[in-house]
């Protein structure tokens, strides 16, 4: 039985946590097969800048094979899409060009490639109560075993050290896994973006004062 290792994220990890956006990338399924063409599209969107901007937020799941998992979090939102848009999304839009032509038959990465022309920088309301914002993504043999909840306690722990207030996140209509598991974690639903396939539910969960 493998062991399972939390620890904070270094740079050299960045590879290995592209591979598990890559193979959750399918409302929480493998979605190698569906970016074939990019393997590391989604992640330069979902991991790559965290670990570049919020080092400290940034932790990694590792076992014998190697990493399996990661939380990613975020101080403050806005300040980190600024970032984002001004240091990140550049070199992007420099390197992938914008698709063209019917968006009906767009691939998936091309969708994805669409967003780095036109990044979704959406925070729910109100933003001084849910200021930051969190990501996780477990492959499948990391799950079952209460390794997220250890990590987003973690890096939630440190977000309140920070003086944050609360955090959001942003998760598929179609994942259902993934709603049941952040809403045992006390997240509340704010807002709906979207629809049907392309709806995004954004959660909220407030932090607790000590004093």
């Amino acid at each position: 039985m493998s062991e399972f290792l939390i620890r904070t994220a270094k740079p050299e990890d960045a590879p290995a946590a592209y591979h598990v956006c890559l193979k959750t990338g399918n409302y929480g399924q493998d979605g190698e097969p569906f970016y074939l063409e990019d393997p590391d599209a989604l992640g330069r969107i979902f991991v790559g800048p965290y670990l570049a901007f919020e080092p400290g937020l940034s932790l990694v799941l590792e076992d014998d094979q190697g990493v399996c998992g990661y939380a990613l979090g975020a101080f403050d939102s806005r300040n980190f899409f600024g970032r984002y848009e001004k240091e990140w999304r550049p070199g992007l839009c420099a390197k992938f060009p914008k698709p063209i032509g019917d968006t009906d038959l767009w691939t998936r990465t091309q969708q994805v490639h669409h967003l780095y022309h036109h990044p979704d920088y959406y925070c729910p309301e109100p933003y001084e109560t849910y200021p930051s914002h969190l990501h996780i993504d477990l492959l499948a043999r990391a799950r079952g075993g209460g390794h997220g909840r250890q990590m987003l306690e973690q890096v939630i722990d440190e977000l309140k050290k920070l003086g944050s207030l609360g955090a959001h996140l942003g998760v598929s209509l179609l994942n259902e896994k993934a709603l049941g598991f952040y809403l045992k974690l006390g997240f509340v639903e704010l807002i709906r973006v979207g629809e049907r396939n392309d709806c995004c539910i954004y959660m909220g969960k407030q932090f607790k004062n000590k004093s």
